[in-house]
């Protein structure tokens, strides 16, 4: 699946003569486009090309813009809506899918190549009773999410958002001398997950000279801890007492990690929505028993709009922007056409999943 777009499921299918025996009714501008793309299509000898099943091309739930194009000269990209148009002819000719799609109708299907690092979103069981593979690009989100993971401790503990509201408010009199916040220099932080984005946040914590704890499946090499200055914990409970608690873990089985029992200052997240149990963490917020929290991902996302936490001043929320850097999403859209250019090719493919 290459997931380039962001957003719900593509518009519905078309039907017409030519592109299908049944389906919705469509305007007359709708199928001349078609008809339109077809010749096009013909010309340049795009159904030549290995198919891959898009979203939809136009609309919040189009693959990026500025990667459509890297993406048509490797492939023939069929939206869903064509797709659910013309099931019968079109579905042979996919060779990758956008996730979540049913695989009975997709015999020629090799590879689901996802965009990211987390694969909580795949039924990694379903796909290998298929004989699909599985490939992400995980190299090439990590500098930018731990990049806004520290963009987000620093917003919370120096109050920046509260600190613009103030500067922007129609009475800034009003600004108090006694308006403080906190130092970072010489603070702990402690990273649930030491994965990739951990350690690359702990590459950046090192620099503002903090104490470094973290908790993981097992302890990374001693090098690697010397490196960055950290020091494992084997129990959740023993780094919890941190000025900071930053989530970076994929999500497991065992979902909210970090519930009832954070007697921290700040919480960050930049893992999974899940991680965290958000009834939890709005009543800590209410009593004070943290300060604050910085989150990139909720669950649902985004969340409802009467959720009480939009309404509380010491949390910032982001819409899951992890990787949604330019460079970031260039390279992720070249590790999707490389896995998938070599699964069509029988090569090995970068960044496989090895499936159970």
């Amino acid at each position: 699946a290459a997931e380039c777009g962001e957003g719900g499921p593509g518009r519905e299918g078309v039907s017409s003569g030519r592109l299908g025996d049944k389906g919705p009714e469509v305007s007359e501008s709708e199928l001349l486009a078609a008809e339109e793309k077809e010749r096009v299509q013909a010309a340049t000898g795009e159904h030549d090309l290995p198919g891959i099943l898009v979203t939809a091309l136009e609309g919040p739930a189009a693959v990026c813009e500025e990667h459509a194009g890297d993406l048509q000269k490797h492939f023939r990209l069929i939206t869903m809506q064509e797709f659910m148009g013309n099931k019968t002819q079109l579905g042979p000719k996919i060779h990758a899918v956008c996730l979540g799609q049913s695989l009975q109708g997709l015999p020629a299907l090799n590879i689901v190549a996802s965009a990211g690092a987390g694969l909580d979103h795949l039924d990694l069981k379903h796909l290998a009773s298929f004989g699909v593979k599985v490939a992400n690009t995980p190299w090439a989100v990590c500098s930018p999410t731990a990049d806004l993971g520290m963009a987000l401790l620093l917003a919370a503990v120096r109050r920046v958002l509260e600190g613009h509201q103030l500067v922007v408010s129609p009475d800034p009199e009003s600004f108090s001398m006694n308006w403080m916040s906190q130092d970072v220099t010489g603070t702990i932080l402690g990273i649930v997950g030491m994965g990739r984005i951990g350690y690359k946040v702990a590459q950046r914590a090192r620099a503002f000279e903090m104490k470094i704890l973290y908790h993981n499946r097992k302890s990374r090499k001693l090098e690697e801890e010397d490196a960055v200055g950290a020091t494992y914990c084997e129990r959740l409970d023993d780094l919890l007492q941190s000025d900071f608690v930053m989530l970076t873990v994929s999500l497991t089985p065992t979902h909210s990690l970090i519930g009832r029992r954070e007697p921290t200052a700040i919480l960050i997240n930049v893992g999974r929505g899940l991680l965290v149990d958000q009834d939890a963490l709005l009543e800590a917020l209410q009593t004070g028993v943290i300060k604050a929290a910085a989150l990139d991902v909720t669950y649902p996302e985004p969340l409802p709009r009467d959720h009480p936490l939009l309404k509380l001043k010491n949390i910032i929320l982001t819409p899951h922007i992890g990787c949604a850097a330019h460079q970031a999403r260039q390279q992720m859209m070249e590790g999707l056409v490389e896995s998938i250019c070599a699964s069509l090719d029988g090569l090995p493919i970068p960044n496989e999943v090895l499936l159970k």
